[in-house]
């Protein structure tokens, strides 16, 4: 796999336009350096949001530099480490809002808030984590440790939610 390392310059104001490129970059997944300098890996899934950040720093009248990590360069492993460790600090923060995730739904059960708008609310949480994982996992290109545990995470969450829809749809018969 090959790396792209991009650094740019951007006029200091207005300061929304590092904003949106920091956005950007973070969304894609890159991997900071340092300030105004990433590594992101080359090829599908990484090069249309690439070119939204090359786009986005044009449009802010910035100027980019691209390098080209070669597979064979030495530092492709360190760059492959650092994003991994990236990827690891993400699933364990989405564990964590699993684990938040059942807590809240034990919370509302205990609180006898078995109501419809109470359950749309949490398949509306659940799509989020969800879309999260997905997120995620496309990123996530060399298999950090905590992915397999995250699924397992959701899964839980997704069956907490069926259990809670169960509670939910007991209530409303049984007023």
């Amino acid at each position: 796999m090959s790396w792209r390392v991009i650094t740019y310059r951007l006029p200091s104001e207005p300061s929304r336009h590092r904003v949106a490129v920091w956005r950007e970059l973070r969304r894609l997944g890159a991997v900071g350096l340092q300030q105004g300098t990433w590594a992101v890996p080359a090829g599908e899934g990484f090069d249309e949001g690439f070119d939204h950040v090359l786009s986005a720093i044009a449009d802010a009248g910035g100027q980019p530099v691209v390098l080209v990590v070669a597979d064979d360069d030495v530092s492709v492993s360190q760059l492959e480490s650092l994003f991994t460790e990236q990827r690891e600090a993400e699933w364990v923060e989405f564990l964590g809002d699993c684990d938040k995730y059942e807590a809240e739904l034990k919370d509302e059960v205990a609180k006898g808030k078995l109501t419809l708008a109470e359950l749309d609310e949490e398949e509306q949480s659940l799509d989020r984590l969800r879309r999260w994982f997905r997120t995620i996992r496309a990123r996530d290109l060399f298999g950090a440790v905590s992915g397999p545990a995250a699924e397992q995470r959701l899964k839980e969450c997704a069956d907490g939610l069926e259990r809670f829809a169960e509670l939910v749809y007991e209530a409303r018969e049984n007023p």
